[in-house]
């Protein structure tokens, strides 16, 4: 089948929907330019100093490198958090925002990003479940009770050909014990997940409300399935963008290409079909 149907029948899938559940993986950030590290060699790419020391993602993104490294593993996620932050979404949110406006029940996210980019492209924090927490977030190292508060007034100082921080370590304002970042990291027993764990209720009352939705997957490997086992499990039809995973298991359509081409593609095959812009 040729793009333009692929694109025509995913068209047709969101017109006969009342809501649409955005479903995303690191994928949906490539087109912004954000790195998605697919597998060591990708993430070496991105941290040249941690593939001299031949670290790999899974030491680097787990609680134990802030007790070991702890200036290490604040440069890692210091320089992404800075890099979220200055990175401007790219057209496909806006074009994923467009269409859920006109659906009778809306749009929901559901995520395993930690980027913050659906908020920052515009949608509500109410319709957002990061379901690996948020690096716009901070938890205490140790069990002191402060809970989950923002970042936003925390600006980590990086010396990014070393992947050090330069700046102060973060300190919890209660018990001064180091600050590491709200996100579900591999093997990690610590992470609070109450923010988390109210957006995913938010979301349930919401699919509660919806009775035609669509589902739209956008870069979510297999390496951690996540966001593919979600988009799956829910049983609605689904349209699965990845350039190098796109096969589906059941109705939908299958899109291999990057995000903002097919939301692109899609968009248009909408516009011919005069749903409404």
């Amino acid at each position: 089948m040729t793009s333009a149907a692929l694109f025509a029948e995913a068209a047709s899938l969101i017109a006969k929907a009342d809501g649409l559940i955005i479903s995303a993986g690191a994928g949906m950030g490539v087109d912004s330019g954000l790195p998605d590290f697919r597998g060591n060699s990708g993430f070496w790419r991105a941290y040249p100093a941690l593939a001299g020391a031949r670290i790999a993602f899974e030491e680097i993104a787990c609680p134990d490198a802030f007790r070991r490294h702890p200036r290490l593993a604040w440069g890692f996620y210091g320089h992404r958090l800075n890099l979220y932050r200055r990175t401007p979404p790219h057209l496909g949110f806006a074009i994923l925002q467009g269409i859920g406006a006109r659906l009778a029940r809306g749009c929901f996210v559901f995520t395993s990003n930690v980027d913050g980019q659906f908020q920052r492209a515009g949608f509500p924090e109410d319709v957002i479940c990061e379901v690996h927490g948020s690096l716009h977030h901070l938890q205490c190292m140790e069990p002191c009770g402060h809970g989950i508060f923002s970042a936003d007034t925390y600006v980590p100082e990086v010396d990014e050909e070393a992947c050090l921080l330069t700046s102060p370590l973060p300190r919890c304002t209660c018990c001064d014990a180091l600050l590491r970042p709200n996100v579900l990291m591999f093997g990690d027993g610590e992470w609070l997940s109450q923010r988390t764990a109210g957006q995913r209720r938010r979301l349930e009352q919401w699919l509660r409300t919806t009775h035609r939705p669509v589902v739209i997957e956008i870069g979510a490997g297999s390496h951690v399935p996540t966001v593919r086992w979600f988009s799956e499990t829910l049983g609605e039809p689904l349209i699965r963008i990845n350039p190098t995973e796109p096969d589906i298991p059941g109705r939908g359509v299958s899109l291999a290409m990057g995000g903002l081409d097919a939301l692109s593609g899609i968009r248009a095959a909408l516009d011919r079909q005069g749903f409404p812009g």
